[in-house]
């Protein structure tokens, strides 16, 4: 069975931290293959905030949390992390993760993955 599975969310105050958690499964990782976080918060569109691609690690971080948060990969366990620190309240949104079991490489588009998870809630209040 194929499974993208977020887990981690939560509610926080400004300023805190959460780590969101990816577990993948089920499918081949191919050469190139990435990771991504989207996030969408209500009335606006999914956005794209990080990835993380093989075979080299690369990572990218979107401007709006570039310092704040970090993306990192645990292969033995096929598992994704993003670690959220510094909290403001316009981070709230869902987050999702996406997976590609198609060669994509560097990209937060939405076209190039896949496989997508049902999503964490993250809630930061002020």
């Amino acid at each position: 069975e194929v499974l993208v599975a977020e887990s981690g969310g939560g509610s926080v105050q400004a300023g805190g931290s959460l780590r969101l958690s990816c577990a993948t499964s089920g499918f081949t990782y191919v050469d190139d293959w990435s990771v991504a976080w989207f996030r969408q918060a209500p009335g606006k569109e999914r956005e794209g905030i990080s990835c993380i691609s093989r075979p080299d690690g690369r990572t990218y971080l979107a401007d709006s949390v570039q310092g704040r948060f970090a993306i990192s990969t645990d292969n033995a366990k096929r598992t994704v992390y993003l670690q959220m620190n510094s909290l403001k309240p316009e981070d709230t949104a869902v987050y999702y993760c996406a997976a590609a079991t198609k060669p994509t490489y560097y990209t937060t588009a939405r076209d190039g993955y896949d496989l997508w998870g049902q999503g964490t809630q993250v809630t930061v209040s002020s």
